[in-house]
C-alpha cells in the first residue's frame, strides 16, 4: 500500500486504536525557543544528560523537542503526564514503555531526520517507522552494493539522477524500518529483500532468503513532505494507517 501525500488529520478528540489501525503522527522539530524549553522539562533525567551532550545547539533542541513530543503524544494515549512515563531500552537503544507500566502493550516507534519527525504507534509491539530527507547521494551504488542485495543493487544500477536516488531511500528507510520492528541491527540490511524501484508497488519480498518469512509482515510507504521517504512496517496484515499532525 502506497501513501502519496496523505492527508494529515488534527489530533481527535478521542485517541483509540481500532485493533488493525496504525496511527502515524507527523512534527516538526524546530520548535520556537519557548516551546524547547517546555517540553525540556518533561524529559528524564537521563534524557536531560543525553541532550547536554550534544555540540550543536540545533542537534540539542531537535533531540529535546523528538523526546519531549513523543512523551506528549503517549502521555494522550495513556492519560498519564508526560514527565511521569518510563521507558526501557532493547539492547539497541530501542524505547519500549516500561514493563511497570500497565499499558505496556502499546507500541511505538520514532524517527527523525532534517528537522522532521514520525512517530507509529499502534497495538502491537512490532512496529518499525524510518524516516530519510532525500539528500544528494553521490556513494548510492556503493552503499547498495555493501547493504542491499544483489538483485536491488542490480536494479538500482539502471537508474541514475533522481530516480537512483529515490530507488535508494527506498530501499533504505523499507529496511530500516522493517530491522527496528524487530530490533536487528544494520548487519542484516542485506538479508532483507524489498520492492524498491519508483513507481512499484511496496512490499517486503524476503527475508535472508525466505519469501514466507517476509510475508507476514506488512510494509506501508509514506511521503510525509516534499523531499522526504519514510515506511511503516507492521508485524500482520490487513492493518490501517491513520496520519495525524502534532499541534503542540
Amino acid at each position: 500500500m502506497t501513501i502519496g501525500k496523505p492527508l494529515w488529520h488534527p489530533q481527535p478528540s478521542s485517541l483509540v486504536f481500532s485493533t488493525q489501525e496504525i496511527h502515524v503522527w507527523r512534527a516538526d522539530l524546530n520548535q520556537p525557543i519557548a516551546q524547547i524549553e517546555r517540553l525540556a522539562q518533561l524529559l528524564s533525567q537521563d534524557e536531560q544528560q543525553r541532550a547536554k551532550r550534544f555540540y550543536f545547539e540545533r542537534d540539542r533542541n531537535h533531540f529535546i523537542a523528538g523526546r519531549g513530543i513523543l512523551r506528549t503524544i503517549l502521555g494522550r494515549y495513556l492519560n498519564q503526564p508526560p514527565d511521569q512515563i518510563q521507558f526501557d531500552y532493547s539492547p539497541r537503544g530501542k524505547p519500549t514503555l516500561a514493563t511497570s507500566n500497565p499499558n505496556q502493550t502499546l507500541g511505538f516507534n520514532l524517527s527523525h531526520s532534517h528537522g522532521l519527525a514520525l512517530y507509529a504507534l499502534s497495538s502491537t509491539l512490532k512496529l518499525g517507522i524510518d524516516l530519510e530527507y532525500k539528500r544528494p547521494m553521490p556513494d548510492a551504488e556503493k552503499l547498495a552494493q555493501r547493504f542491499f542485495t544483489p538483485r536491488e543493487y542490480t536494479a538500482i544500477r539502471t537508474l541514475a539522477g533522481d530516480q537512483q536516488q529515490l530507488a535508494f531511500f527506498n530501499g533504505w528507510t523499507r529496511k530500516e524500518a522493517y530491522l527496528k520492528a524487530t530490533g536487528d541491527g544494520l548487519a542484516k540490511l542485506s538479508e532483507i529483500e524489498v520492492a524498491l524501484m519508483p513507481g512499484e508497488s511496496a512490499k517486503l519480498l524476503s527475508i535472508a532468503g525466505d519469501a514466507n518469512a517476509a510475508s507476514h509482515w506488512s510494509l506501508f510507504p509514506l511521503i510525509p513532505a516534499s523531499d522526504y521517504v519514510a515506511a511503516v512496517v507492521v508485524f500482520g496484515q490487513n492493518w490501517q494507517i491513520k496520519c495525524l499532525e502534532f499541534d503542540h
